[in-house]
């Protein structure tokens, strides 16, 4: 389906890409004060149908004036609401820390803060991020803006639908088992998960584990590439922390891609169900896509025990949090946290380093792939959007859910072999809702994936998402 008839009533600032607002704050033409106060009016627009920023801080907000020679220069943006933001209530998504005010922010935000992010708001996010459905007991449910009877995906789901409806113009999303790319893939934006190190790094009280990443999302390519570079670069707080590379994201990403070599598989070799409406949709992406400087065929690589690695990653990182939480809090966690954590307490050493062996396999399988594709391309997520009170598929294309983790399987390959993946939107189902690409890219190969999406993007010919919620 062609992309559906959609409107957008919001301040016409919002509109804006977000590399033109910082143009024009550098320039003096806009304020922050401006934007704010555009935001804000947007908020209350589509807030009581969507749900997406939980809490505001605009107080806090017009106190942080950022210089004009900052690479964000003032511009308002989003932090999810598992990221600490000093002063301003950060729940998690649990009871238990529903009135959680944190004295200190994540260092992320102060990075943010310091290349002249303005936080103006949390979005909402699952219980401790965990479901691919952004709902939980503090805020309610995250509504999709293309249907708001329908889910929008998680754990950055308000992160996603911010952006989705014009409410902010980049917003900071997270992602271990797709919870980054689900949103954006379902929302119609572009969400990027950079490889470990990159844009921050896991928790405080798991430092050196690189399963869950921090990661930008927006309304496009080149506004992904310029909030990457703002979130990234050494820091010695992150025990992976890397360097930013010598040239900037967004400088990079407009520049000409040349000859781009792809490989499509539509199942990862069978691994992950597919619908085949969300496959219809993206072969006839992929076919437009065959162009005299796009090389595209259909492979994938061997990916053996792909499942298992994941699934022990996520135990080691779902206990090592639980361990340092308090039962105040972990007493309120939803039954899928609950399963989460006796899954993981019923691992083994054994188990962790058979995982550790299998993942090094993975990584050198993928190593080799790169030498001769620049990416892999597949789904995001295999079905389209569920109603928002369908917590997850209980089956996929006929293939029965053993939990809410299986229906994520596209996701898992990115996370274990540790690479860079981008969800590009690429068309819309026959019932008009988003669809997107993941594009999987080389070991710390941001810069190539994003000029590679970029030239897709721009190759495709799809307006940027900006919408008012569709009610059905």
């Amino acid at each position: 389906m062609t992309r559906p008839d959609t409107s957008f009533t919001g301040p016409e600032l919002c509109a804006k890409p977000a590399r033109e607002i910082v143009t024009l704050l550098r320039s003096g033409d806009l304020t922050t004060q401006d934007l704010i106060k555009a935001s804000l009016t947007r908020m209350d627009q589509v807030e009581p149908q969507v749900n997406a920023v939980v809490t505001r801080c605009p107080e806090r907000a017009r106190a942080r004036p950022a210089p004009k020679d900052s690479l964000l220069a003032g511009l308002p943006i989003g932090i999810k609401d598992l990221s600490p933001v000093e002063g301003v209530r950060t729940t998690f998504g649990t009871k238990g820390m529903a009135n959680h005010v944190p004295t200190a922010s994540d260092p992320l935000v102060l990075r943010l803060e310091s290349r002249g992010g303005v936080v103006l708001g949390k979005t909402n996010t699952p219980e401790m991020g965990a479901g691919a459905n952004t709902f939980n007991a503090v805020f309610g449910a995250t509504r999709n803006p293309w249907n708001t009877a329908m889910n929008a995906a998680g754990s950055s789901g308000g992160a996603a639908v911010s952006l989705a409806t014009g409410e902010l113009w980049l917003s900071h999303g997270s992602d271990f088992g797709g919870s980054l790319r689900s949103p954006a893939n379902y929302c119609g934006i572009v969400g990027l998960r950079p490889s470990p190190g990159i844009a921050g790094g896991s928790s405080a009280h798991l430092g050196f584990t690189n399963g869950g990443v921090e990661g930008p999302m927006a309304r496009d390519v080149l506004d992904c590439a310029l909030f990457l570079d703002a979130m990234a670069g050494f820091d010695p707080v992150w025990p992976i922390s890397f360097p930013a590379p010598d040239r900037p994201y967004l400088e990079t990403a407009r520049q000409d891609a040349g000859t781009i070599r792809i490989a499509y598989t539509s199942d990862l070799n069978g691994f992950a169900a597919v619908t085949s409406e969300i496959d219809t949709v993206l072969r006839s992406a992929i076919d437009s896509l065959r162009l005299p400087s796009i090389e595209v065929e259909e492979y994938c690589p061997d990916l053996p025990r792909l499942d298992e690695t994941f699934r022990a990653l996520r135990c080691l990182s779902f206990m090592g949090s639980y361990q340092v939480t308090p039962e105040s809090v972990t007493r309120h966690y939803k039954d899928t946290i609950k399963g989460n954590l006796a899954d993981a307490r019923a691992m083994t050493f054994d188990d962790y380093a058979q995982a550790e062996r299998d993942r090094a396999a993975i990584y050198n399988t993928m190593a080799a792939f790169f030498e001769t594709h620049d990416v892999l391309a597949c789904p995001v997520n295999g079905l389209a959007p569920l109603p928002v009170e369908i917590e997850y598929p209980t089956e996929v294309a006929g293939r029965p859910m053993r939990d809410y983790i299986d229906w994520l399987q596209f996701a898992f390959l990115a996370t274990v072999a540790g690479l860079p993946a981008l969800s590009l939107p690429v068309g819309f189902t026959p019932s008009g809702m988003p669809v997107g690409l993941q594009l999987i890219g080389p070991p710390r190969g941001e810069a190539r994936l994003l000029q590679v999406a970029h030239t897709l993007e721009q190759a495709l010919s799809l307006p940027v998402t900006l919408i008012d919620p569709i009610t059905s």
